[in-house]
């Protein structure tokens, strides 16, 4: 209570902290204007029935269950971040321009990813409403009027990138990540209230399991969160003229998380990749090819099988993306050439070697936290019988990892100012 206090108290960090939250008033407003031609039972039907446009509802911060002008929500900026994250494993100049220029190289980076999110908007949003469309969730429209929905969808997302670019220029904390974290938050009353729909006196024992199992789980998702493995790193001594620099001793922090909750979204991409094309498939071919894909689709949808292929993937691409976003052999050159060492590890290659040993243990225990997390609402559920006591893992990380994050920055301002 003190710090939040001190945060009203001074004029430009309370005028930061009004400027996000008038910003997240507007994308709920948005959220909220559906495009034309919506049925809102089928679509209610078909999002509760599909985990994989359920993920999205979240990336979109709540606006998909809507189908509203930015039903898109951040996700298509979301992808082109990521496979620009991916060509840096193919093209070494984007690699350089990540990795080695510093703050300046990062803003041309994401300059880039600006201009690679339109045309992504664009194929996600006619992929999205077409096969809407085919489920019979958006009904009698033209070709025009189909078309005027995917400009508007487009230019929906292209929107809230602008308002995710303006809190993080103008406001405190990450832009993109506040407005996922917005969503996410504007789902928590219907969640209560379908609880209590639910809720019957002999569910008591229940329900007081499920809270102080919550508990533990968000504790657990903190203290992963915040985990590290600090390395010690010390600077070379350097005499200039009458004056000694450097010999000071500090330590370099590697996350137990690296991945973040990227891994679980390729996962469950890959994962229901299948259902998907036997749902496109329904109806073509003879009797023994609808009867394999019945047994295919039956084989992915047993709860066991889906659970074990969702940890194990979750698990690889935690090493994968780990891989691509930490580089050992940069950090060792950036020590060596700012004259810093490991204590006992030679510099150059051995310390490269040093750090990617350690980052491959930390990672392991970073992987199966993000698998557990990631089966952790279909084993809620299949404990539970209840399909509202579920905790949403991807959702739990994400607000847990906004908050912390947002936490910080506003502590770091306090911190300054009271400095000052």
């Amino acid at each position: 209570m003190q710090k939040i206090k001190l945060a009203f108290k001074d004029a430009d960090l309370r005028k930061k902290i009004l400027f996000v939250l008038l910003i997240l008033v507007i994308f709920r407003i948005a959220a909220v204007i559906p495009i034309p031609g919506i049925d809102a039972d089928r679509l209610a039907a078909f999002l509760k029935g599909n985990q994989f446009f359920g993920l999205l509802n979240v990336f979109s911060g709540g606006a998909l269950s809507n189908l509203s002008v930015v039903m898109l929500g951040v996700g298509p900026y979301i992808t082109a971040t990521i496979i620009m994250q991916l060509l840096t494993m193919i093209f070494p100049r984007l690699k350089e321009i990540y990795q080695e220029e510093g703050e300046a190289g990062r803003r041309k980076f994401n300059q880039i990813s600006r201009y690679l999110t339109p045309p992504l908007a664009f194929l996600q949003g006619f992929a999205l409403l077409s096969l809407l469309e085919r489920q019979g969730v958006i009904v009698g429209l033209s070709f025009f009027d189909r078309l005027v929905n995917v400009v508007i969808v487009t230019a929906g997302a292209i929107f809230l990138m602008w308002l995710g670019e303006l809190i993080s220029e103008y406001g405190i904390g990450n832009g993109i990540s506040l407005m996922i974290f917005a969503g996410i938050v504007s789902s928590i009353p219907m969640s209560f209230q379908q609880v209590l729909l639910d809720f019957d006196s002999t569910d008591v024992p229940l329900f007081l399991c499920f809270s102080a199992a919550a508990l533990l789980i968000i504790a657990g998702v903190v203290i992963i969160t915040e985990g590290q493995r600090p390395i010690p790193v010390s600077y070379a001594k350097r005499v200039r003229g009458m004056r000694v620099y450097g010999g000071i001793s500090t330590y370099l922090p590697l996350r137990v998380n690296q991945a973040g909750v990227i891994p679980i979204i390729f996962a469950l991409s890959i994962l229901l990749f299948p259902q998907m094309i036997t749902g496109v498939l329904a109806g073509v071919g003879g009797p023994t090819f609808q009867s394999v894909l019945t047994a295919f689709n039956n084989f992915f949808n047993n709860p066991w099988v889906y659970a074990s292929f969702y940890f194990v993937l979750v698990f690889l691409f935690t090493y994968f993306y780990t891989a691509v976003t930490f580089d050992p052999d940069a950090i060792s050159k950036n020590l060596q050439k700012s004259g810093a060492f490991v204590p006992g590890i030679r510099p150059g290659r051995p310390t490269a070697q040093y750090i990617a040993k350690i980052i491959t243990r930390i990672t392991l225990v970073g992987a199966v936290f993000l698998g557990l997390i990631a089966v952790l609402p279909l084993g809620m559920r299949a404990v539970t019988g209840m399909a509202s006591l579920a905790i949403g893992g991807t959702a739990l990380l994400i607000v847990v990892s906004v908050v912390l994050d947002t936490v910080k920055q506003i502590n770091g301002q306090i911190v300054m100012r009271e400095y000052e």
